[in-house]
């Protein structure tokens, strides 16, 4: 799979673990609406669209997930979107990528402005063009992962014979059906292995290093510096 130009990566999940400020995000909007949740419940809300998951989790109408989501943001602007961390090894391998030519795309559901802010705090906004980083709006409009994929594939010009998709969840590897570009689905993020399974991944890559490999092709000592391991 290392013959791909342009690679598309998801944000949460696939490049950073964002689950404690997006858990606690959702447990002070739901505080809003007398609500109490278990946390561990809310690993759900990582990955599609947030008013969808007011929506289909809490039975919510479109306008009352609309307000859930303005007293999510409230929490997550200010201390939500730096409860976060990258997966270890991820630098190392975009660095790689981009050494060896890839053009590297994120195509997130995550709204736009929200995501270059992630992309700077963990230093690794350089590898994306700026006109690359695709997310959604702040009013809900292209927060479909399908839809983020189509404008980002757009913008390469509708190269998908050159292109795949990387994600953590079936909305990526849904999204990249819709598209007719290949996936790679990873399970080290929040989506189950029986979930990316079912939605039909072109691979799947159950670590950072097996990603690399499939990425740039088998070289262990590159490997081993990105993670940090001695072989």
């Amino acid at each position: 799979m290392s013959h791909y130009r342009f690679i598309m990566f998801d944000l949460d999940g696939t490049l950073t673990d964002p689950g404690e400020g997006i858990i606690n995000s959702t447990l002070f909007a739901l505080a809003r609406f007398g609500i109490q949740e278990d946390p561990l419940k809310l690993k759900r809300f990582i990955g599609p669209p947030l008013i969808d998951s007011f929506m289909r989790y809490y039975g919510f109408n479109e306008e009352k997930a609309r307000k859930a989501v303005e007293f999510y943001r409230v929490y997550y602007r200010e201390k939500g979107i730096f409860e976060n961390h990258l997966y270890p090894g991820i630098s190392g391998l975009l660095k790689t990528l981009t050494e060896r030519g890839k053009i590297l795309v994120l195509a997130t559901s995550k709204p736009t402005v929200f995501a270059r802010q992630i992309l700077e705090h963990f230093e690794i906004a350089r590898y994306f063009e700026e006109e690359l980083v695709v997310g959604s709006y702040l009013d809900g409009r292209r927060a479909v992962k399908a839809e983020v994929i189509r404008t980002a594939l757009l913008l390469l010009g509708g190269d998908g014979e050159n292109t795949v998709m990387v994600g953590d969840r079936k909305f990526d590897i849904l999204g990249a059906k819709a598209n007719a570009i290949d996936s790679i689905g990873v399970t080290f993020g929040y989506g189950e292995q029986d979930e990316i399974e079912l939605a039909g991944p072109t691979q799947m890559a159950h670590s950072v290093e097996e990603l690399g490999e499939l990425l740039v092709g088998n070289r262990p000592n590159i490997f081993s510096k990105w993670m940090g391991v001695r072989r």
